[in-house]
This record gives structure tokens, sequence and C-alpha cells, in this order.
């Protein structure tokens, strides 16, 4: 069972909330989203292992047992080409949970006209794989699901 973390402090959220049928439909896999607080900070490693991909507004990091779980800040993100975000790591490093990875302004992204909800999703990972999920408020590096 690999425990993940909040990427982000907010609201825990369904994924068929997120405004992108991708993320709501689950067609990259089932996990839960975070309405982030509007304040300045860090997106963490959901899980500890080894980033292999890093974008400014999307990361997956795979842990040893081979299961990736993706973190993606916002939706529609990928049209800013990197405005707003700053990566604190790089592709191929290996990571903590809980490490910070890529700091961002929620505010910014939804001033921009976009949702800053994040994603949390257990890539490739079978609809009932996901259990736990948490409810109301969570903070940055809470436990937010567990992949079984």
């Amino acid at each position: 069972m690999t425990t993940v973390l909040a990427p982000v402090a907010g609201a825990a959220v369904g994924l068929a909330s997120v405004p992108d049928p991708v993320f709501s439909g689950s067609l990259v896999g089932p996990g839960m989203a975070i309405e982030p607080v509007r304040t300045p900070g860090s997106a963490l490693s959901p899980i500890a292992g080894t980033i292999v991909k890093l974008h400014p507004h999307a990361f997956v990091v795979v842990g040893d047992d081979g299961r990736g779980v993706l973190v993606h800040l916002g939706i529609d993100t990928v049209q800013l080409k990197g405005a707003g975000f700053t990566l604190l790591a790089a592709e191929g490093d290996r990571v903590d949970a809980g490490q910070p990875v890529v700091a961002w302004d929620p505010a910014r992204v939804e001033a921009g006209g976009r949702s800053p909800v994040c994603p949390v999703v257990a890539l490739d990972a079978p609809a009932g794989a996901v259990t736990g999920l948490a409810e109301g408020w969570v903070e940055a590096g809470d436990g937010l699901f567990e992949w079984r």
C-alpha cells in the first residue's frame, strides 16, 4: 500500500469535479483533487521516488514499487508556458515524500482565467485501487488517499 500525500493545502474534492474530462473521467487513473488556497507556495512530492516527468505545471513521481503519481497544478496551465511556476527539482532527482518540487501561485493561475484545482492521480491504477479518500481541508503533506 502507498500513502499518497496532498501536494498543496486546500479542500479535498473528488476528481469528478475537475473541469477537465481527462481528470473528471479518471482517464489517466483514479485519485483526488485539491482546491488550493490562493497563496503562493510550493507543491510537494506526494510520494518518495524519482521524478520521471517535470514540467512547470505538472510532474510525475514514480516510487520504488513502480507506482507513478501525477500532480497537475491547475487546469490548462500548460498554456502559461511556465510563467508563474519555478522548478525546485529536476527530472531524474530522487525526492522524499513531502519535498518541494514546484513553487507556484494559485491566485495568479485563477487571475488568468484558469482553474487552479490540482488533480493528484494514481497513474494507470484500476478504479478500486484508491481508498481512504481525504475529506474537507488538507494541509500540504497530509495523507490524501491510499493506493492499495
